[in-house]
């Protein structure tokens, strides 16, 4: 089993127990307190379904803080390369779902902790021996987090590492009011498995083609999710799709965290690196590893919060089970 390192944002996730689009005139809106953030979220998948996941990145020194390092280690997340800081609180996200699950997001960042996370921060064992290191465009969000980002890559690259990238989106939370596509492109670029939804990519597609420009660079899988519609994966050498479990959603907030994190966990334990990703790609380790990762997304989304909505396999399992018996 291969280390993963998570690096990015965790953030506390507050869930409107109200139903956007309805009024509620009159009645008092009451928010949940969640543990959430994408790399964090992605660390928990891994961890839950059996694998030695870290999560590194900066917490603010104050309530909210100490509640998310507690929350990562209930959930066996290993907590080593966290960093606390009193010059920024913690970042939180208001979360509001329609009536299919879907959400909305108003982020209290910036300022916030996880962008005071520096190059020094890292701590010296964060890449020893061999893993994967995963990263989101929302440590991108300003220069300085961004710096500290592409470093990360470059360590985990120089170190032998795979790299894995979900572009992950959140507009809202660049200053300009739209993600940066050259700065977001710059990572995508340096990493070998890139995951993003089909509104993504349109956003960040600079020409028709775009994905096989991708795939000429460092590249090697591409991942193109679009909710419950299916699974969309691209190599140099072919190309499919996969259905996703049928659900009823109930939070999505962590369903691409949940897939991406059961993909992670299945390339830690098949012990995937660089050296022989391209071998892997071309076996039937890619569907089966696909259709599990898919399995875990379908289960998150079918569950309210994020660390609580990831499966473990024990309840993956029992997830499946019930599913094919409404079939």
């Amino acid at each position: 089993m291969l280390k993963v390192v998570c690096f990015g944002e965790a953030l506390v996730d507050l869930l409107s127990d109200r139903i956007s689009g309805n009024d509620g005139a009159g009645e008092m809106e009451q928010f949940r307190k969640f543990p959430g953030g994408a790399p964090a979220n992605a660390a928990v998948a891994v961890a839950k379904l059996g694998g030695e996941a870290y999560f590194a990145g900066m917490l603010g020194d104050d309530l909210f803080g100490r509640f998310l390092l507690e929350e990562l280690k209930a959930q066996g997340v290993k907590t080593d390369y966290v960093r606390f800081t009193d010059v920024a609180k913690t970042a939180l996200a208001f979360v509001s779902l329609d009536e299919y699950g879907e959400r909305s997001f108003e982020f209290y960042r910036p300022p916030a902790a996880d962008l005071c996370f520096r190059p020094a921060h890292f701590h010296e064992q964060t890449f020893a021996g061999q893993g994967i290191l995963h990263l989101c465009s929302n440590s991108l969000t300003d220069s300085e987090i961004a710096e500290t980002t592409m470093h990360a890559a470059e360590l985990a690259q120089a170190r032998g590492w795979l790299v894995s990238v979900d572009v992950n989106l959140r507009h809202n939370l660049w200053l300009a009011g739209a993600a940066d596509s050259a700065r977001v492109l710059e990572l995508v670029q340096r990493a070998d498995i890139v995951k993003m939804s089909r509104e993504e990519r349109d956003y960040l597609a600079a020409s028709e083609n775009f994905n096989d420009e991708l795939l000429a660079q460092r590249p090697q899988l591409l991942l193109i999710t679009d909710g419950p519609q299916p699974l969309h994966w691209i190599t140099s050498t072919g190309q499919g799709q996969i259905q996703p479990p049928m659900t009823r959603a109930v939070d999505t907030t962590a369903a691409g965290d949940g897939f991406i994190g059961g993909l992670i966990y299945q390339l830690a334990r098949q012990q995937v690196t660089p050296a022989n990703l391209g071998e892997w790609l071309n076996a039937e380790t890619l569907i089966e590893a696909l259709s599990f990762a898919c399995a875990c997304g379908a289960h998150a989304a079918s569950l309210p919060g994020a660390f609580p909505s990831l499966p473990s396999q024990q309840s993956l399992n029992a997830f499946l089970q019930a599913r094919s018996q409404h079939v």
